[in-house]
């Protein structure tokens, strides 16, 4: 695998297979499998315009309880997180980040690629590790790509006092139970917090992310972005996706069934040593007597595809993460499993 390698890459894996992409069972992408209801017709959209964002900024807002002006929007989450590490590095010299990992792989490309200091902290066994002052902390909670939900109020009260500049990633956090740490927003000058829709709302080819902070820190933000940065279709898109009411629920019941499917499934295999706790769609999970490369080779008869974990930081060519998705999906993988 490279550095950054990502799951998803069906495509790939179909030529693999020697299939068709609509033949692929992929359990590497933590996107949701259950998708919301939209009415509108996208042949209709009037696409010779440029594109107005205000109805949408409105209807993020209010999805988010923020207000307009503490929010900016970007074409998908890695944008925002590539946009505020060029815009930090800016005001910054020397500029340092922590991150707690393992975590997103595109945070390391960000630090690296906008020349900051990078220091890695093991959030599985050195949490309360001691960060630089002046840094850029980067916690994603839950975390990728094993879960896990950390209680933080005491971590941001500590990154604060060190003077740091805090950014929460909680693209994952609509699959848990949790509140967002938006409601402590004032109380943190420095604290951004990443929203990604399209997980949520099982939609990868739609890009939007959300960047929410303090007004004073989007108005500065907003003076380095272009004006237009989403398609009419991504903005309909997500508009149309938000009037669903009944969707939350819905995704919510069908990804706790799956989940305990997959619960059962990974329990009963005699290739799991170890399954990490987990509040998101995906579990990570520690192999015995195969590794992650060998258990792929297994499944690319039956067309399933996982995602191999031996790139992140802390983890070995044992570790893999199973996306949550339809019984009917996770049945084909206990098939492979069971053989």
């Amino acid at each position: 695998m490279t550095p950054f390698e990502h799951g998803g890459d069906v495509t790939a894996f179909a030529k693999a297979c020697s299939c068709e992409v609509s033949e692929v069972i992929d359990l590497s992408s933590n996107i949701n499998f259950v998708k919301p209801t939209i009415a509108t017709d996208f042949n209709s959209l009037d696409i010779a315009s440029y594109p107005n964002y205000d109805a949408l900024y409105e209807a993020v807002a209010s999805h988010y309880a923020v207000k307009v002006e503490e929010m900016e929007l970007f074409n998908g989450g890695s944008s925002a997180i590539f946009s505020l590490f060029r815009w930090l590095s800016l005001s910054k010299p020397n500029p340092q980040c922590t991150i707690y990992s393992p975590a997103y792989l595109e945070y390391k490309k960000a630090a690296k690629l906008f020349g900051y200091e990078l220091h890695i902290i093991d959030r599985f066994n050195h949490l309360d590790e001691e960060v630089k002052k002046n840094s850029l902390i980067i916690f994603v909670n839950p975390s990728t790509p094993d879960g896990m939900y950390y209680d933080i109020e005491s971590l941001l009260q500590k990154w604060q006092e060190k003077n740091c500049t805090m950014l929460i990633d909680e693209s994952f956090i609509e699959f848990s139970s949790h509140t967002s740490i938006t409601k402590v927003l004032e109380n943190y000058p420095n604290l951004y917090i990443l929203k990604s829709m399209t997980k949520f709302f099982g939609a990868a080819g739609i890009r939007v992310g959300t960047l929410i902070s303090q007004a004073k820190n989007i108005k500065a933000l907003r003076t380095k972005e272009p004006l237009w940065k989403l398609s009419a279709f991504d903005a309909t898109y997500i508009q149309e996706v938000l009037k669903d009411k009944t969707f939350k629920e819905h995704s919510d019941v069908a990804n706790k069934k799956s989940k305990s499917f997959l619960l059962e499934i990974l329990n009963n295999s005699k290739y799991i040593q170890t399954i990490y706790p987990s509040e998101a769609n995906y579990i990570l999970i520690e192999l015995k007597e195969i590794t992650a490369k060998k258990l792929q080779e297994k499944l690319i008869p039956y067309k399933v595809m996982v995602r191999s974990c031996e790139n992140f930081d802390g983890l070995c060519e044992y570790h893999v993460r199973i996306a949550v998705k339809s019984i009917d999906d996770l049945e084909k993988f206990k098939e492979v499993l069971d053989a």
